[in-house]
């Protein structure tokens, strides 16, 4: 098959992915084997291939936001049949057994893989998906349209949650890519008022089009103070320009795996009258469940743009010079 790597981390621009031929991978006994069809492109791939995350899998095929169709499976897998379309997203496996798992928080397990960091992910024809980690997807929603929900979709859900929004709230989104454009329209069915805080005229343009209240620069003040606050830019800058917009007892929640540092907190001015600041920290399968079902209850979509597997370095550097809304899907032409 073919299938794109990380030669070494390093800017995108920079040419750190590589197009090469290797052997189809062989699933393990719990594994399957998934033919790629659509793979959404995530911030987070772009962590990982430039360095901001540090090296897991030298080489490693990037890619977890994957569609695809079961081509096989070893010899422990009952519940999948061949020619089943599937979802592998960012988490892949977890021990089971620890503290963790057992209190029903996955995402925190110490021995936790992750698909396109610690093992080869959708940038390629085919992959492997442990089958207790693989979804089934609804049928009325295409590839590509499926592609985002299974990490932007996920993580943006989860981040909803930790910010703590109180029916009927009045919410800020920092950042409007692939996630917070989909976090947006649950908030939104769920009786939220929303605003956002983003630096494209496309995005800001798109969220008043799915229903913001209100849309203006990344830096500046909403219209109204907030009870809750996301943050998907990764930019640490924004930390204490989000908490200064929170009412008092608002909430901040880091939605990103990375962040650049943040400045000094100011007690009195960022963090008084009891604001918290929550991070985010992967997703468990079961946020994935909600999140679907919610998306298929309320209709949800993922504005998109597709683009060539041929051309996934293409799609990652406009991903990062934010040349488009919404979210962007490789569709597999390589097979």
């Amino acid at each position: 098959m073919r299938a794109w790597i990380v030669e070494g981390p390093r800017p995108v621009e920079e040419g750190p992915l590589r197009l090469v031929g290797k052997p189809v991978p062989v699933p393990e006994d719990d594994e399957l084997l998934v033919r790629v069809r659509a793979c959404g492109v995530c911030r987070t791939d772009l962590h990982v291939i430039e360095g901001d995350l540090p090296v897991h899998r030298p080489g490693v095929t990037p890619g977890h936001e994957v569609v695809g169709v079961v081509e096989g499976f070893g010899a422990a897998v009952r519940d999948f049949t061949v020619g089943e379309r599937v979802g592998v997203a960012w988490l892949r496996r977890t021990d089971g057994d620890c503290m963790y798992c057992r209190r029903r928080s996955e995402n925190l397990c110490p021995a936790s893989l992750y698909t396109g960091w610690d093992a080869d992910g959708g940038y390629a024809e085919y992959t492997t998906v442990p089958a207790a980690f693989a979804h089934r997807l609804p049928g009325e929603l295409d590839d590509i349209a499926l592609a985002p929900m299974l990490c932007a979709g996920i993580i943006g859900y989860r981040a909803l949650r930790r910010a703590l929004l109180p029916p009927g709230g009045r919410l800020g989104l920092y950042g409007f890519g692939g996630s917070a454009h989909l976090c947006a329209q649950v908030a939104i069915a769920e009786g939220a008022t929303v605003h956002v805080m983003t630096r494209g005229v496309a995005a800001r343009r798109l969220a008043l089009e799915l229903g913001a209240v209100s849309a203006q620069g990344a830096y500046d003040m909403p219209p109204e103070p907030l009870d809750s606050a996301i943050l998907f830019a990764p930019v640490g800058d924004l930390v204490p320009v989000a908490l200064r917009a929170l009412d008092r007892g608002g909430v901040l929640a880091i939605a990103g795996i990375h962040l650049s540092d943040t400045p000094p907190l100011h007690y009195e001015s960022d963090l008084f009258y009891e604001k918290e600041l929550r991070s985010v920290t992967a997703n468990t399968r079961e946020d994935a469940r909600e999140f679907l079902t919610l998306a298929a209850r309320h209709g949800v979509h993922a504005t998109t743009h597709a683009y060539p597997l041929s051309q996934a370095d293409q799609a990652l550097t406009d991903l990062k010079a934010g040349r488009f809304d919404g979210a962007a899907v490789l569709l597999n032409d390589l097979s």
